[in-house]
């Protein structure tokens, strides 16, 4: 009996899951919409700043920003996600839905509408990955509310930075002296969502990159920019 890959089933499944996101016809936007996503440990903050510096000596006008926190109000709602108590699951998926609906309105929407590079650390697929990979939500109501929330924005590149998770978690006992909720959560946590990334990725490749986010920062910088590079220039005209 021939070998089955797992993740296929997974990724035909979760093809509808992708298009239930964009949840309306979104607004036409000048800018370029970058998201990187990963695990804990991934590298996805560092790599935002690398994509930005990058992206500024180019000449480009860049916003950076971030999931859950990149307003005022989602500061508040990240240390309650992040550093609050147990939170039951769909009340901890409703706050991320919240403080993305704020974002994506007041920070995102305006910035690509002004024509600006917009580089996000987390988006939707967070949402999909942690809360229904990690926590077993139904995904297809994460994608429901997650794209009303959202106003059906759908990034124009996601990068997903891919590292196995025990390497990520040991990055991450090394730079912080206290995790938080989400980093205590157990290894089959972080491989689930690790899984969930990936059969995003491969529902949808021509709206994804995964890159190898074991390699040094300069080589994963690299890769990352071979990745943005055509959407680039696809979107703002640049050679």
């Amino acid at each position: 009996m021939p070998a089955t890959n797992p993740r296929s089933g997974l990724t035909d499944s979760l093809t509808p899951v992708l298009d239930a996101t964009e949840g309306r016809e979104p607004p036409e936007l000048a800018g370029l919409f970058v998201v990187l996503e990963g695990g804990d440990g991934s590298g996805k903050s560092t790599q935002v700043s690398e994509l930005a510096r990058w992206l500024r000596a180019d000449g480009h006008d860049v916003v950076t920003t971030r999931e859950p926190g990149g307003t005022a109000a989602g500061a508040s709602i990240r240390e309650v996600l992040l550093h609050g108590g147990d939170l039951a699951p769909r009340a901890e998926a409703l706050l991320y839905a919240a403080d993305r609906a704020h974002h994506v309105a007041s920070v995102v929407t305006p910035a690509l509408a002004a024509g600006r590079v917009v580089v996000c650390d987390r988006y939707v697929d967070s949402t999909l990955a942690y809360q229904g990979g990690g926590r077993g939500l139904e995904a297809g109501e994460l994608a429901a509310i997650s794209g009303w929330a959202a106003q059906g924005l759908v990034p124009d590149l996601t990068v997903v930075l891919d590292v196995d998770p025990a390497l990520a978690l040991a990055r991450t006992d090394r730079l912080r002296e206290a995790p938080d909720r989400l980093e205590r959560e157990p290894l089959a946590f972080h491989a689930a969502v690790r899984e969930r990334f990936l059969a995003l990725a491969a529902a949808a490749p021509a709206r994804y990159a995964v890159v190898d986010a074991a390699a040094g920062i300069d080589d994963v910088a690299q890769q990352v920019r071979v990745a943005v590079e055509p959407r680039l220039a696809a979107t703002t005209g640049a050679a």
